[in-house]
């Protein structure tokens, strides 16, 4: 079907990003045997707290139809308000094609980072209560580690409060 190619491919790609924004990944990508069915499942199934989970959130900007990234700690949910104060314009949800679109990747499997193009980027303020989180490996079948800080540097966003 693929798959391991499409992780191979990505895993490749992911180590060309971190490496040109000058971060080690920090190894132990995780491919998973199959699609989880919600992030408490994949939180489990990699053996780890569920706000650990960095996942990632697009919507559309609703006046310049742009792509809103939002990286999130899997244990809270995203006040929108607060999304589209820090980005100055309203959001709504975004639709799958337009997840693919913007970000080169499906739903539930989006990556915080190696987009086509620069997104709007925001990073959930309470990520840092942890020295790693995982994110979505552009698969829904792999994650991968990487420490809050390194994350924001490397997808040039902003951090603000979420929820």
């Amino acid at each position: 079907d693929g798959s391991n190619h499409e992780i191979s491919d990505f895993a490749a790609h992911l180590d060309e990003v971190l490496a040109f924004c000058g971060i080690a990944a920090q190894g132990g990508r995780r491919p998973m045997p199959a699609a989880t069915p919600n992030l408490p499942a994949s939180a489990r199934r990699v053996q780890i707290e569920a706000g650990r989970i960095a996942k990632s959130l697009v919507f559309r900007a609703g006046r310049s139809a742009r792509a809103v990234l939002v990286i999130a700690a899997g244990d809270r949910r995203v006040d929108e308000k607060r999304v589209e104060q820090a980005l100055g314009e309203p959001i709504e949800r975004a639709t799958p094609e337009f997840v693919r679109e913007h970000t080169g990747f499906a739903i539930g499997g989006v990556a915080p980072l190696g987009h086509p193009r620069p997104l709007a980027t925001f990073l959930d303020a309470s990520l840092r209560r942890f020295d790693t989180v995982w994110a979505a490996g552009g698969t829904p079948q792999c994650v991968f580690p990487i420490a809050p800080a390194a994350l924001l540097a490397a997808g040039g966003g902003r951090e603000i409060e979420i929820g």
